[in-house]
């Protein structure tokens, strides 16, 4: 029998924080000094712009980039979106008087 299993207790490990929202990183990024070393990680790796890892760092940076791009026509999107929503609400609703003024002429 296997009695060591049972008298240890369980540790409860913390939950994993939130991952960081999109504003949080490029607040980062914007306070990060010019020689903080994630910009010059590259530089101390030793490697050259004809190794393929740079074709990778650009395309992931172009992606980044597009990605930003996209996140910014979304939030303009959706801003426009509300905006019709409540024009359209407003209509209807006068409609919806329109309809009752019509029904009360009716009866």
């Amino acid at each position: 029998m296997n009695f060591g299993s049972k008298g240890k207790k369980r540790v409860v490990l913390p939950s994993r924080p939130d991952l960081p929202t999109l504003d949080q990183i490029l607040e980062d990024l914007n306070k990060a000094a010019p020689d903080d070393p994630v910009f010059s990680i590259l530089e101390e790796t030793g490697q050259d712009s004809s190794c393929p890892a740079d074709s990778e760092v650009e395309r992931s940076f172009q992606q980044c980039r597009r990605y930003l791009e996209l996140q910014e026509q979304l939030k303009e999107a959706q801003g426009r979106l509300q905006q019709q929503r409540e024009e359209l609400q407003t209509v209807g609703e006068q409609l919806n008087r329109k309809v009752d003024e019509v029904k009360g002429q009716l009866l």
